[in-house]
């Protein structure tokens, strides 16, 4: 089991001239104690244009800031947004091997099709062909990755000459791939493609072990054709995050943010009509929480009305506390989700208006009282597991075609044409 933690940057209202800044900076100080405590990976996600729920916007760019705070935990996309309107394949190969070069090879390449309408939008995307667009861009960009040069490409969304895309990754052949998924058939669908799974709706154990199972018969499957050059068999899930001495004081700290950041991701993806600038969702969730159960003792009434219309809500609202408890709470749910197959657990920590001094005491507490009796097992499981997926990785690795292309007459003549030299003390003819 190895655990993460994932970053939006969720800025709630009401804002200050320092709100964006300061969030940026906490982040940064959490993931830097994160680095010395032994957490293994920080994630960024990329989101654009979601006023309160996510502010981040350039995840390279923040977790170029983090690489340079740290030494050994690994800096995950969580995701990039694939679509060549939003990111251009050229772009984000560049950007991925920069960063995976000033890091000292620590990059975990996540990568996703772009989110709500809101944003792929604004870019041009049209949701109905997202799928079709990141299939051919990440073939694309593990190709610039390793090609000397890129020998080119002209598709249906992506039109490139050969050029040789620089600079080239430290980690060979690239640095491991993930997409986002939602469900089984999305993690299945991660398995065939021989791609790290990012499950990033909050699903509960019993789920998780759906997942895995569904993800490593995938994995061991003649279906399993890398999409790009090599196999990253893991399957993470995600939860909301709170540790602290006492069941109480963890929700006490932790579960409002929860609950703001549920609101706001609904109000995006399901129930809202938002005006950018404008709409103000913080307001909107004190006036509408009491009616969505959000609150730490919800009304029966409201519940039950709920809950016929909504047969998940117990379970959806379940979600939001199980991260969140005392080492003594935290513990056996963790290896229930080991027992499940599950790889990694990343955990939110940034959630509205959660406070910086308690997210750094929750890591603090975390390391020190959870995390040892997992790592303490960890060199044993990676063991088992790497020798029952070997064969199956082996045989998945020789399914990859590779094209050979002969790029070797082709020349770009210099904008200004061709100028005449004579080198020092040769004799012009």
């Amino acid at each position: 089991m190895r655990f993460g933690l994932l970053y939006h940057h969720q800025v709630p209202r009401p804002w200050s001239a320092e709100s964006e800044e300061r969030t940026l900076m906490e982040s940064l100080e959490q993931i830097e104690l994160a680095d010395k405590l032994g957490f293994d990976c920080a994630w960024a996600t990329e989101h654009h244009f979601l006023d309160e729920y996510s502010h981040s916007s350039a995840p390279e760019v923040f977790l170029g800031a983090a690489a340079a705070r740290t030494s050994r935990i690994r800096l995950g996309h969580g995701i990039v947004s694939l679509p060549p309107a939003m990111n251009h394949p050229a772009r984000v190969a560049e950007r991925i091997a920069t960063l995976d070069l000033i890091s000292g090879g620590r990059v975990e390449f996540g990568t996703g099709q772009g989110s709500s309408q809101m944003e792929v939008e604004a870019f041009g995307v049209a949701k109905a062909t997202k799928r079709d667009q990141w299939t051919e861009a990440i073939k694309v960009i593990t190709r610039m990755m390793t090609e000397v040069p890129f020998t080119g490409h002209q598709g249906t969304w992506v039109d490139m000459p050969p050029r040789n895309v620089l600079p080239k990754p430290k980690q060979k052949p690239h640095p491991p791939l993930w997409v986002a998924c939602s469900n089984p058939t999305t993690v299945e669908f991660a398995a065939r493609n021989g791609l790290g799974a990012l499950a990033l709706a909050f699903v509960s154990i019993e789920e998780a072990r759906e997942y895995a199972d569904a993800y490593y018969r995938a994995i061991a499957s003649s279906d399993c054709v890398p999409i790009g050059f090599d196999v990253n068999p893991n399957l993470a899930v995600v939860m909301p995050f709170m540790c602290a001495p006492d069941d109480e004081t963890a929700l006490d700290r932790g579960l409002d943010g929860a609950h703001f950041f549920a609101y706001a991701f609904m109000h995006y993806y399901f129930i809202g009509e938002h005006a950018p600038g404008t709409t103000n969702i913080s307001d909107l969730f004190e006036q509408g929480r009491e009616m969505f159960a959000m609150v730490r003792e919800p009304n029966p009434e409201v519940l039950a009305a709920m809950a016929a219309m909504d047969p998940t809500l117990e379970k959806r609202l379940d979600a939001l506390r199980r991260g969140m408890g005392s080492p003594e709470k935290l513990r056996p749910m963790i290896r229930a989700y080991e027992d499940a197959g599950i790889d990694q657990i990343i955990f939110q920590v940034q959630l509205g208006h959660v406070r910086h001094e308690h997210i750094m005491e929750s890591l603090e507490l975390f390391a020190r009282e959870v995390m040892p009796e997992f790592a303490q097992r960890r060199e044993a499981r990676d063991a088992a597991k790497n020798a029952r997926l070997k064969d199956a990785i082996e045989a998945a690795l020789a399914r990859i075609e590779r094209k050979e292309v002969d790029v070797s007459d082709y020349t770009v003549d210099a904008d200004m044409g061709v100028i005449q030299y004579t080198a020092p003390g040769s004799t012009a003819a």
